[in-house]
């Protein structure tokens, strides 16, 4: 993930390392920053179909979550 994040920061306007970072915090279950990386992704390319759908997947996902432990 650290890899992402420098990439990031050397070209903060490229949004491929911002979904590849979203996709590793998904699957750690950290939904909300995942989720920010993600909205990120569709500021710089709205038109990203991938993100688009991990987007819904993990909103989903966090709701799942969140209804299981109330």
């Amino acid at each position: 993930m650290d890899d992402y994040t420098s990439a990031i920061e050397a070209q903060p306007d490229f949004e491929v390392p911002y979904y590849n970072r979203g996709l590793i915090l998904y699957r750690l279950g950290c939904f909300d920053d995942a989720l920010e990386d993600f909205k990120k992704v569709l500021d710089l390319n709205p038109g990203f179909q991938d993100a688009i759908l991990s987007l819904k997947q993990t909103i989903l996902d966090k709701e799942e979550k969140q209804r299981r432990n109330y």
